[in-house]
């Protein structure tokens, strides 16, 4: 689409694009994907439906670059377990798990998108399959590398099989409590000192049956 004489700057059009995502998010935190109509979309960023399909074409790109935006948004909020790497292995993975805990506090919105998005009537389409891709994999890493100092911190194929099952379980506690955190308003934060107390029981079993075995 040409820019019509006297459009406003990058600047100006930049910040008009980020009203209309933050009024997109919300929408659908409100109502889910269904209800994020261009009108209400216009009401809601108070830009008229004229720039929204200037900046994002129609309703679905707007979905695809607010999915992209918080992605970029979660990577630069969430801490690498390697911040910790100071700490002894436990220690360092309940630091870590506690600091991801208190960013989802203080934005729980990024995965109530991530899994409204998920379930709605485009979770099929690319680029929405591309971007929560990517969210996910960065998700499984990171609990990889908070796992395997603890249980495979010499390789091993099996002790290498129990950090992939547990980074599995990992992530789909922080999916499953995003849900929990909107229904019940229950705070991940919260479910910190269980799960590290369960990892911190697993990992001591562990070590006891393979002393037996020597």
């Amino acid at each position: 689409m040409v820019r019509e004489s006297g459009a406003a700057p990058a600047t100006a059009g930049s910040s008009s694009q980020d009203n209309i995502l933050n009024a997109a998010r919300a929408l659908i935190g409100d109502k889910g994907y269904d209800g994020m109509a261009i009108s209400d979309l216009s009401a809601r960023s108070g830009l008229p439906p004229s720039s929204i399909y200037y900046h994002f074409g129609n309703k679905f790109g707007v979905l695809a670059a607010l999915l992209e935006r918080t992605f970029e948004e979660m990577h630069g909020l969430f801490p690498s377990p390697s911040s910790f790497d100071d700490l002894e292995p436990l220690d360092r993975l309940e630091a870590w798990f506690t600091a991801a805990c208190r960013s989802l506090d203080q934005r729980p919105d990024y995965l109530r998108l991530l899994v409204a998005i998920s379930v709605g009537p485009h979770k099929d389409a690319d680029a929405v399959q591309q971007t929560v891709r990517r969210v996910r994999d960065y998700a499984h890493a990171s609990w990889v590398d908070a796992l395997t100092p603890i249980f495979a911190p010499n390789g091993g194929k099996n002790n290498q099989a129990v950090v992939e099952q547990l980074a599995v379980l990992g992530r789909a506690l922080t999916d499953g409590l995003s849900v929990t955190n909107s229904f019940d308003g229950l705070s991940y934060s919260s479910q910190v000192a269980p799960f590290v107390a369960l990892i911190r029981g697993l990992a001591e079993q562990r070590r006891g049956t393979a002393k037996r075995k020597r």
